[in-house]
Parts: structure tokens; sequence; C-alpha cells
């Protein structure tokens, strides 16, 4: 797919499919690209692996990222990303259960846009997913048209 908007990285499968169920309600899935952990995200990104033929000059518009993945830890991900041109100024929302204040502090430290808490029930999650469309698809300017 060359034109997706939003990214979405959670190694659980219910939390995946939640999400994604959630963001459909508000824009088209057919939008949203899914990633089972951190080296899958990568590849999609970076167009290697079985993402070799994707134009990486063709970013999603989000990237919505869980912290505690398996393979390679969110901030790992997220790191990644800031270090290369073509995603260093890629919106990413870290997407995560935990509550201490270390760990939100270590997202924004590595350049995290945003940090959200996984809702606990899926209205919850509806509104959250609905208000990160509406801004960061809606209402947020984004720097470069290929972003």
């Amino acid at each position: 797919m060359n034109d997706a908007a939003i990214l979405v990285v959670d190694d659980n499968p219910d939390h995946l499919e939640l999400t994604v169920m959630a963001l459909s309600e508000c824009c088209d899935p057919d939008h949203i690209v899914t990633a089972n952990d951190g080296v899958e995200a990568l590849d999609y990104l970076f167009a290697r692996g079985p993402h070799a033929r994707r134009d990486p000059r063709q970013q999603p518009r989000l990237v919505l990222l869980d912290m505690k993945l398996v393979r390679l830890h969110g901030l790992d991900v997220l790191k990644a990303i800031r270090a290369d041109e073509r995603t260093a100024l890629l919106p990413v929302i870290m997407h995560s259960s935990s509550t201490e204040r270390g760990d939100i502090a270590d997202c924004y430290t590595h350049g995290a846009n945003s940090y959200v808490r996984k809702a606990t029930d899926y209205d919850e999650l509806r509104r959250k997913m609905r208000q990160l469309h509406d801004f960061w698809l809606t209402v947020n300017e984004r720097w470069r048209n290929s972003v």
C-alpha cells in the first residue's frame, strides 16, 4: 500500500485488532497498516525485507507505537525513526499501558510526539483513537507532502 495514513505497531494481536477496529470507525481501514513488532515496523518504514518493493518516500502520516515490544523495544524503534532523515519528523505516538513516569519521560526524551495510555475498555479506546485521528490527521499541519 502506498497511501498509508497510520502505521499501528503492537505485538499483542488482541490490542492490535481492537486498535485497528477503533481507528476504522474514523478513517478508511485501507489506510491503516499494521506491524506485529518493531522489526516489522522498521522494515515497513525503510522499505526493506518483505516491504522492499514499497516506495520509502511514501511514509504514513502517523505511527502509533507500542512501547514494550518483543524482538525490538518500542524505544529502539523510536530512536531508529528519529535517526533517519526520511522519518525523523514523522509523528510518533507511543501507546502503552505503562504508568511509570520514567517510561513516559524516556519516550519524550527520545522524540515521541505524544504518549497515550492504552484504554481499559473499548469505548475509551474508540474515543482516544478518534481524538488521535482528528488531531494528527485533520487538525495538525504536516511538514511536507511526503509525510
